[in-house]
């Protein structure tokens, strides 16, 4: 199936959606936009103050230099909204996971106990699973438009293969794990609401 296809489908599903109450939502993440990180979310109205959130990421990009960022990300959660949903205060429990393939990228950050300068020698290859809490507010801006910031802290566990250097096929480590706990989930969200 092609991508016009896709498109279409998205549109029919959201025809007969009204504007007066707002049921769903579809969303940008900015932090990811700024990463070349192609990213959608979609949120539903479960209850009065409940909505369900889903965000999918995808980088399939290597930059200059042969610097490597590849990944892709699924992250639903739960929201329970203080006031109305979509607006204001909210609180959310999320769960994520997904792959990459990560490398020959220069850094110096060492953050609750990752150590991350690593990427600048070797590529990282592997799949990552995690849970964790959110809190965030909601702005809005016009009838069908909010602007969302949101930061979780989690925990993931991750399991991957090391590698030399960013192009290389030699395998240096196999299935190493990695238990992180930290922030989890950082969005600047433009909202379209349906």
């Amino acid at each position: 199936m092609n991508l016009r296809f896709y498109v279409v489908l998205f549109s029919c599903l959201f025809l007969g959606v009204g504007a007066r109450c707002q049921k769903v939502a579809v969303k940008s993440n900015l932090l990811y936009d700024a990463t070349a990180t192609i990213n959608l979310g979609i949120e539903f109205r479960l209850a009065p103050k409940w909505t369900f959130d889903v965000s999918g990421n995808y980088n399939g990009w290597t930059f200059s230099g042969d610097r490597k960022w590849k990944h892709w990300l699924v992250q639903p959660e739960a929201r329970y909204w203080f006031c109305d949903r979509f607006s204001g205060h909210f609180l959310g429990g999320h769960l994520l996971g997904g792959k990459y393939n990560v490398g020959k990228l220069k850094n110096n950050i060492s953050f609750l106990g990752s150590d991350f300068s690593h990427l600048k020698d070797r590529r990282y290859q592997g799949w990552f699973l995690g849970i964790g809490a959110a809190y965030g507010y909601s702005w809005i801006l016009s009838r069908h438009w909010n602007f969302e910031a949101e930061i979780g802290f989690g925990y993931v566990y991750t399991r991957y293969d090391v590698y030399p250097c960013a192009s290389c096929g030699t395998r240096m480590a196999k299935d190493r794990t990695h238990h992180y706990v930290g922030p989890t989930k950082a969005a600047l969200n433009f909202v379209y609401l349906f």
